[in-house]
């Protein structure tokens, strides 16, 4: 008899764990995985570049600047970059085939410009140099 009722409990286990598992993907689900352009970069939004195919960001906090190309419209991959250069350093360069954006680059950038350029598709942008 004890393994009659094991035997008659155990789909109703089965449906519990199903509904648990359900209800906690649901809560946790795609939105707490996937991440916005913005929050990738530390510091505030200080400048933004559209172009055709994309924009450059541009983030600033005390001592550092960030960098990001974004596509307009995420879709296959295709050819970005981004580079970002403090006057009188060397560029941080993110380049390759991407979905949605090539970067974030950091450089160290307290009291110096600073000037980046983006390229989704072939298109680009450039802000020369700025945050002086």
């Amino acid at each position: 008899m004890f393994d009659e009722v094991r035997a008659a409990r155990r789909p109703l286990t089965y449906l519990i764990v199903l509904l648990l598992t359900v209800g906690a993907l649901t809560l946790a689900g795609p939105g707490t995985a996937s991440a916005t352009a913005g929050s990738l970069c530390s510091g505030r939004p200080t400048k933004t570049v559209g172009f055709a195919t994309g924009e450059l960001r541009l983030y600033r906090s005390r001592q550092y600047v960030c960098a990001l190309a974004v596509a307009k419209v995420p879709g296959p991959r295709r050819a970005m970059s981004v580079s970002l250069q403090p006057r009188g350093g060397r560029p941080a360069v993110d380049s390759g085939n991407f979905t949605r954006q090539a970067g974030p680059v950091t450089v160290h950038a307290l009291n110096r410009c600073v000037r980046a350029t983006g390229t989704v598709a072939g298109r680009s942008g450039s802000t020369g140099w700025v945050l002086c």
